[in-house]
């Protein structure tokens, strides 16, 4: 069954946002969108109020939509749901994890690390979506799995953009990975990988909030 033209506006201006194309702050003009993409103005209206319910644009009156910026306090929130149920998701999958699996995920970990001396931050940020998504994918909760993976449809742009935004978060990232399969392939107890799961995700809302007060002081200093 064929797409709709509202489902093929979604998809372009949802692609556009998660590649960096429209990036935060960038004014999504419908007559431009028309003329570009020969697709008549009512689909893009359409498109663009189903993206404002899902939180990837603001709508604003006599500017029209607007890509939303980095808003660290409903990240956070979102981080902090997450930690939990991705904590024990992964708990749940580890003791069906085969050791292909595991093999795969330090194959992603390491392909995460040439993306960061690239300074690739879209393929950083889908690689680490693949290595969560593998290390909850035996979890047997279908559930829990939807749950999981509408968080990180949700922090997609905002966390691909935290990475870069707290200095060294994503390399010590790699670290906690390699951890986290360590503990898995050593049969560690199910409460352990969840709180090293949860800690994972945890520490870059703490790096967060660490950037921004180094920031905070630094423009102190300067107005005194």
């Amino acid at each position: 069954m064929a797409a709709s033209k509202t489902d093929q506006c979604y998809e372009i201006l949802r692609k556009g946002i998660m590649e960096g194309t429209f990036g935060p702050g960038h004014r999504l003009v419908i007559d431009q969108l028309v003329r570009e993409y020969g697709i008549s103005s009512v689909p893009w209206r359409e498109s663009l109020r189903r993206l404002e319910a899902e939180g990837w644009v603001d709508i604003v009156r006599h500017a029209g939509a607007v890509v939303k910026t980095f808003d660290t306090g409903s990240w956070e929130q979102t981080m902090q749901l997450l930690a939990r149920l991705e904590g024990y998701a992964t708990a749940l999958s580890a003791p069906h994890l085969t050791s292909d699996d595991l093999d795969h995920a330090r194959s992603l970990n390491r392909e995460m690390g040439r993306a960061l001396e690239t300074f690739d931050p879209a393929r950083f940020g889908l690689l680490n979506r693949e290595f969560h998504q593998l290390l909850c994918s035996r979890c047997g909760d279908e559930r829990l799995s939807t749950l999981v993976d509408g968080e990180w449809t949700r922090l997609e742009l905002i966390r691909r953009s935290a990475f870069w935004y707290a200095p060294g978060r994503a390399l010590a990232s790699l670290a906690e990975h390699d951890g986290l399969i360590d503990l898995i392939e050593g049969g560690a107890d199910p409460d352990v990988i969840e709180t090293a799961a949860r800690r994972h995700e945890l520490n870059t809302v703490g790096a967060i909030h660490e950037h921004e007060r180094q920031l905070s002081e630094v423009d102190a200093a300067r107005t005194r």
